[in-house]
């Protein structure tokens, strides 16, 4: 077998498309198995490669080669009824004596199944981020539920908080009366209703000015101004949640059969927070703060709110107060305490 004949076979051969056409009519001159396959004529006598390759532009192609480029493009046939798609390349094929060209087309389908499956794993990688960006939201959202920004900052970068000491802060406990009685006689479902409508009325009235709610503990409320960001008005924002939180009690056992009446009590000395527990965080405050407005709370009568000397004269000029006389604290020893009444008129 000499050379030519054996160039002929292997061309005939190969698994791709090959075709040499004359550039100034594209007409074809060869053209081996798999291209006679992938682009029959529709007529015998059907030579123009325009005619046999859709998508084909023979002005762009005739611009790509006349400056020494490749012309590609993609196209897509039908074999046993599947789609193939094909990649075209053009280029000039070097002649002393015509100017011709060859034509090489490649299935690209193995190609076009490994981008879908890229795109594919793209998505999927994409809607996992999103998944763990909402994720990583919602514990955000949770954490600042129970614990200030700074905390949840500490918490993220080194795994735990530091306690730290707040000296410019009021403390707010509410208690209500009777809590115990009602709990023997409502049914559950009942006082778990009212007391979450309760505790989330105490909520808003807390957001509005401010202040933050740190825990409740049974039908006890605890909560701060000036610790999740520090407020010159500390005392005043609890002063006006506490005003609030009467009249709204007041207003609402009206509706209700079963009264809920309230004692609160208010102090403006210093407390530590911290976050506590490791499996389950949380985070609380310590201190006098917190002592004595638990005091206050304990000295006052029902519907009252009674409030340390500290907490009265940053308030004295803006609120009305009764002064109830020196009275013995534990811990604290001899305390004046005073029932604030209502806020001062303009």
């Amino acid at each position: 077998m000499d050379e030519t004949a054996l160039s002929e076979m292997l061309t005939q051969s190969i698994s791709f498309g090959v075709a040499v056409v004359e550039l100034d009519t594209w007409r074809i001159r060869f053209e081996n198995a798999r291209f006679s396959q992938w682009f029959s004529p529709t007529i015998e006598d059907d030579e123009n490669l325009a005619k046999r390759i859709s998508g084909f532009n023979a002005q762009s192609a005739q611009g790509d080669i006349g400056n020494g480029r490749t012309h590609d493009f993609e196209t897509t046939i039908s074999v046993d009824d599947y789609e193939t798609p094909l990649r075209i390349e053009i280029r000039a094929l070097p002649s002393p004596t015509e100017d011709l060209a060859v034509v090489e087309c490649l299935d690209i389908s193995a190609e076009r199944e490994m981008q879908y499956m890229l795109q594919a794993y793209s998505k999927i990688t994409e809607s996992n981020a999103e998944d763990i960006n909402r994720e990583k939201e919602r514990t955000e959202k949770l954490l600042l539920n129970v614990m200030p920004q700074f905390a949840c900052d500490e918490l993220r970068e080194y795994g735990s908080v530091t306690p730290k000491r707040f000296d410019k802060v009021t403390v707010m406990m509410i208690d209500f009366v009777n809590f115990t009685q009602m709990t023997i006689a409502m049914a559950p479902d009942r006082i778990v209703t009212e007391l979450n409508d309760i505790f989330t009325a105490i909520d808003r009235m807390s957001e509005i000015y401010g202040c933050d709610r740190i825990k409740t503990i049974g039908d006890a409320y605890l909560a701060v101004c000036g610790l999740m960001k520090p407020d010159p008005r500390h005392a005043h924002n609890i002063a006006h949640v506490a005003l609030r939180v009467r009249h709204y009690l007041e207003r609402r056992n009206i509706s209700f059969s079963e009264p809920w009446k309230c004692r609160i009590g208010i102090s403006s000395q210093p407390v530590v927070g911290a976050v506590v527990g490791v499996q389950k965080y949380a985070y609380d405050i310590f201190g006098p703060g917190v002592n004595l407005a638990a005091r206050m709370e304990n000295e006052s009568n029902e519907m009252e709110i009674t409030v340390s000397e500290d907490t009265y004269s940053l308030l004295r000029n803006d609120f009305t107060f009764e002064e109830l006389g020196e009275v013995e604290i534990k811990g604290f020893g001899p305390q004046k305490l005073y029932r604030l009444e209502g806020e001062k008129s303009v």
